[in-house]
């Protein structure tokens, strides 16, 4: 076998933004020039450069793999000091749709540590993303963002590997969550591509092509033309898989200017009578958390926190300095960041479970063994039984709020937010009351109860769908 490097466009305008130039296909169109030429038989392509008209052309494709599709902001380890002396963040990215949803969030999420805010500035930033990181290293940039999937790759190749590790040593890494800064559409695949006039290499693409993997991105790149396309779009379409189901993910901003966020498919959800509860409405009538555990010891790396309010016990600082921290969904991480702490990714409220694999990879490295769970104590049992490490620091008392029961007792249909809010209040449901629920855990835990809850991905998408579907 025979490779054949070659440049792109794209590589030969390296120094200018390319939403700032008309075309699209910058880094792929050489490539297609050469299968026609017949001077190589088979291309090996990024899929997220590649148009959706060319992929939906005449040559044959086979999707062969596809790495994490998030993205992930690297910063340099005085991140912190500069934050506290209120100084401005350069963030370097060429990309639209990173410039419109993560620097939004990450003013929210990175630590709070002065009064005055978060101070971001975009600086455009091009190359490889060894030039990227070699860049950031040299102070030009206090923090870049990059796709979660090329820099795995490179971790893992035995040439490119020590060099991209010596230049992420102690950068801080912030995975971004998928739901509040969606990545590209068809993120992390990997495309080969043939002629369709060379029949030997339509043969061998065809024998290669994953057709679960295929059937996802044509989706993707299908559901993106919807809203726009080339290198100005503002918008993320991506698969989120659940413990229960797949789904498609669309958010951001059009091509028109409009705000969107779509979920595909929507859940079925029956007719019920009477009203719907949702137990989002009433979070804070539920439980109130009395302190079990005062003495606790974690050993493994990183710990996985569950609920923001674990972090409000004097002792937990001491417990979390030095750990890698990760959490169960925004709302907690936007907590812990408003209470000075440094957050490296979160679950996106998908469950621990969905969440393990990427913690795995290359970026981060860390095995189940790894990572200490911190949650209350029904859930830490829940956990243990099923061979993690977890420890509850509290225990849920529930409060009885004699309004908050009459308003379960008469509802036609309830939405839990959490398994343990069903624990202890569902014995009041109506006997034909419709449960509904987010994916993860909660539902897992009701249907091991016998529930048959109606799923859906998040509390997030419960809460559009209800927005939109009862007015």
């Amino acid at each position: 076998m025979e490779i054949i490097p070659r440049s792109s466009k794209g590589d030969e305008l390296a120094g200018i933004p390319l939403q700032t130039v008309e075309g699209s296909d910058f880094f792929t169109e050489a490539i297609f020039a050469s299968l026609e030429k017949g001077e190589a038989d088979i291309a090996v392509h990024s899929l997220k450069d590649m148009s959706h008209a060319h992929f939906s052309g005449s040559h044959v494709f086979a999707v062969i793999d596809r790495d994490d599709p998030r993205d992930i902001a690297l910063f340099n380890p005085d991140t912190e000091k500069k934050i506290s002396r209120g100084e401005t963040l350069v963030v370097g990215t060429c990309s639209p749709r990173r410039e419109e949803m993560a620097l939004q969030f990450l003013q929210k999420a990175l630590p709070q540590l002065h009064p005055a805010g978060i101070r971001l500035q975009v600086k455009p930033i091009r190359g490889n993303v060894e030039t990227r990181l070699q860049k950031l290293a040299r102070g030009e940039y206090d923090a870049t963002i990059l796709a979660t999937a090329g820099l795995n790759r490179l971790l893992r190749d035995e040439t490119m590997g020590p060099v991209i590790r010596s230049l992420l040593k102690d950068r801080k890494k912030m995975l971004l969550p998928l739901l509040e800064c969606v990545p590209a559409p068809c993120q992390g695949v990997i495309v080969a591509e043939a002629y369709p006039g060379n029949e030997k290499a339509v043969r061998v693409v065809q024998a290669i092509n994953r057709l679960n993997l295929f059937t996802e991105a044509k989706s993707e790149k299908d559901r993106a033309q919807q809203y726009g396309s080339g290198c100005e779009q503002r918008f993320g379409v991506t698969t989120i898989r659940t413990g229960n189901r797949e789904y498609l993910y669309a958010a951001g901003v059009g091509a028109a200017g409009q705000s969107f966020v779509h979920w595909y498919p929507e859940p079925l959800v029956p007719a019920w009578k009477g009203v719907l509860f949702s137990a989002t409405d009433r979070m804070r009538d539920f439980f109130t958390y009395k302190r079990t555990r005062k003495e606790v010891t974690v050993s493994e790396p990183a710990l996985f926190i569950s609920n923001y309010k674990l972090c409000n016990y004097p002792d937990i600082p001491g417990l979390l300095q030095g750990k890698q921290l990760f959490v169960s969904g925004t709302r907690t991480w936007l907590e812990m960041a408003r209470l000075g702490y440094w957050v490296e990714g979160s679950a996106d409220a998908l469950g621990l479970e969905n969440f393990l694999p990427v913690l795995a990879m290359p970026l981060f490295g860390l095995p189940v063994n790894a990572v200490h769970i911190l949650t209350h104590d029904s859930a830490a049992l829940r956990w243990n039984e099923k061979g993690y490490k977890a420890t509850g620091l509290h225990k849920t008392v529930p409060q009885a709020d004699p309004s908050l029961v009459a308003a379960i007792q008469q509802a036609g249909a309830v939405f839990w937010s959490s398994y343990a809010q069903y624990e202890w209040y569902g014995h009041l449901c109506a006997k034909e009351v419709l449960h509904l629920c987010p994916g993860g855990e909660t539902a897992s835990a009701l249907q091991k109860a016998g529930i048959a809850p109606v799923i859906f991905p998040t509390i997030k998408a419960f809460e559009q769908w209800r927005t939109s579907a009862i007015r």
